[in-house]
């Protein structure tokens, strides 16, 4: 199993980043504020129009170091990485699995089962936990019931346009009952519909922020084992998209995105006064709110779960990194099917 390593978050404005020897050095107007060994670290993101060295570019490629670049809002850039270490013939296998359809709604079914299985299991969580606070009107029940039977009737569908279809529907009945988990704060966090591109409630910009750390983490897990992110099954192939990463995001939002979320606004570590609003509508987040994010987001990694396919404890930040290899051991053929993370 991969050590979890730390990721460092660089968020300071004018921040450039070079290195000094085997260290990674973050200058500000010429003056050095932060020096870390990069041995230390799994992976760097920064944010906003920050320079690097090629120097600093140099040694994480060589240190197997990923250095991601997000805009100051959290919108994903670009990902710089070293040369590929994967297995050729696991890569050519991916692609051939990949170009049969047959094949592709097998593999994808597995992830919107993940989907659907999470999703029900963070309704019944707030059911739970909230059960004095979510009024019987608020329809989670009738949600859960209904996910349930997608569940139990679940078949294998005759193309990936009726997967599509059925995954959509699932995931508009999960979300027309989003923001009856929102139990605080409720005139500065509204859901009424999930939107991107860009966001338009505080809601959403928070999702949009903490989907886009998943998604980098997958990434580097599925270049950990081997696989080519841009190669999915579900979302298909198309130039600069992560297809495969985003296909993984699918059975793993409802538990390490949409809970941490939740837990953010109903405990009131952020709070409306963290987020602006543009002309067009689009809604942003300050500085503060998303070091507090990630803050939340590497503690929230730290914690332990036991994982229910694997059946040892792992942590929370291993989750993709375990997926990934449960991904390629059934590409090469060691299991039968792919296993979805499924919530207990």
């Amino acid at each position: 199993m991969r050590k979890l390593l730390n990721t460092l978050y660089v968020t300071t404005p004018e921040s450039y980043l070079t290195k000094d020897g085997e260290n990674l050095v973050i200058k500000i107007k010429d003056e050095t504020r932060f020096r870390i060994p990069i041995h230390n670290l799994e992976g760097i993101v920064v944010f906003g129009y920050i320079g690097a060295s090629p120097g600093l570019m140099g040694l994480c490629a060589e240190r197997n170091v990923s250095l991601s670049f997000l805009t100051e809002h959290g919108r994903f850039i670009g990902r710089f990485i070293g040369k590929t270490k994967g297995n050729v013939l696991l890569r050519k296998k991916q692609y051939k699995l990949s170009e049969s359809e047959i094949d592709a709604i097998k593999i994808a079914s597995n992830f919107i089962i993940g989907k659907i299985a999470n999703s029900r299991s963070i309704l019944q969580r707030a059911l739970r936990d909230h059960q004095n606070e979510i009024s019987c009107s608020d329809n989670i029940s009738k949600i859960v019931s209904e996910l349930g039977s997608k569940l139990k009737y679940f078949t294998i569908p005759n193309s990936l346009d009726e997967l599509r279809g059925f995954e959509g529907d699932s995931s508009r009945k999960y979300f027309s009952v989003f923001d009856s988990m929102i139990i605080n704060q409720k005139e500065d966090f509204v859901f009424k519909e999930r939107t991107r591109r860009p966001p338009l409630d505080n809601v959403n910009a928070l999702l949009s922020f903490v989907y886009t750390l998943l998604m980098r983490d997958i990434c580097g897990a599925l270049e950990t084992v081997g696989l080519d992110p841009a190669v999915g099954f579900l979302h298909r192939d198309r130039p600069g998209r992560e297809s495969l990463a985003l296909d993984m995001m699918e059975e793993l939002r409802p538990y390490l995105a949409d809970r941490l979320v939740l837990s953010l606004i109903n405990r009131k570590q952020i709070s409306g006064k963290d987020f602006l609003k543009k002309e067009n509508g689009a809604v942003f987040m300050n500085d503060d709110c998303r070091k507090e994010i990630l803050t939340n987001w590497q503690k929230r990694k730290q914690e332990e779960i036991q994982h229910p396919y694997l059946n040892e404890k792992i942590s929370i930040g291993l989750i993709p990194y375990s997926q990934a290899l449960l991904m390629a051991r059934f590409i090469r053929g060691d299991i039968e099917a792919y296993p979805p993370f499924l919530l207990k």
